[in-house]
């Protein structure tokens, strides 16, 4: 792993999670870690426990998490909005990552990143917050508060009383991450919230409608509409 000092601009690096605390002990300091790239498979002790116990302190370090080919990790830091890096590494994306970090600390979002790593590492089976970023920026969005959500090619509109938030993961990650009795797929492009659904029009083509409270509409096809009508009545 590496770790960037606050105080520097400068790489230290462990080979344990046991040196790595040793390093973020002798750096207290000095202003503590900034940023650390942290790879889930280590000797003895897997990089997401360090990363757990991390999630904890008042202000974590940002984690950009190194993984070789773990896909349901992937979709978790997706879902979670972390970020991670997939080896072998290339000077490109380690910029990126790099820059996005930066954007993060230039804006003090140290305790919002805290916020999605918590939620990642000891969060329940189901979202209950969803963590939105932006550029220097995360949002915490609270899943009650969500009306439905939209798929926007690689990104997801959260629709929400008010206003829409895009989030970048694919619907269909987002989905096995929220609580079946609380949503419901009821198009190949939308999931709704459950108790928000007030009504199903059938439309003069043929086509469904399911009203919202608050007056939104969103489609239906054909093969949710026993489900939608479940749902309702």
């Amino acid at each position: 792993m590496l770790m960037v000092p606050a105080t520097a601009c400068a790489l230290r690096s462990a080979d344990s999670a046991g040196r790595a605390r040793g390093l973020f002990a002798d750096s207290v300091a000095g202003g503590g870690i900034d940023v650390l790239f942290l790879d889930i498979q280590m000797p003895r002790e897997s990089g997401l426990a360090l990363a757990r116990e991390l999630s904890r302190l008042p202000e974590p370090p940002l984690v950009v998490f190194v993984t070789a080919h773990s896909a349901h990790a992937v979709e978790a830091f997706e879902v979670h909005a972390l970020d991670y890096l997939l080896k072998p590494l290339d000077d490109a994306r380690l910029a990126h990552a790099a820059l996005r970090a930066a954007a993060l600390l230039a804006g003090r979002q140290r305790g919002a990143y805290g916020t999605a790593l918590r939620a990642y590492a000891d969060g329940p089976a189901y979202l209950e917050q969803v963590s939105v970023r932006s550029v220097g920026r995360i949002d915490q969005v609270r899943v009650a508060d969500i009306d439905w959500i939209e798929a926007q090619g690689n990104y997801v509109a959260l629709h929400l009383t008010g206003r829409t938030l895009l989030h970048r993961v694919a619907l269909s990650r987002i989905e096995v991450h929220l609580h079946p009795a609380q949503f419901l797929r009821v198009h190949r492009g939308a999931i709704v919230r459950r108790d928000r659904a007030v009504g199903l029009s059938v439309e003069g083509d043929g086509s469904y409608l399911l009203h919202l409270r608050g007056g939104g509409c969103v489609p239906v096809s054909e093969r949710y509409v026993g489900a939608a009508r479940e749902m309702l009545f």
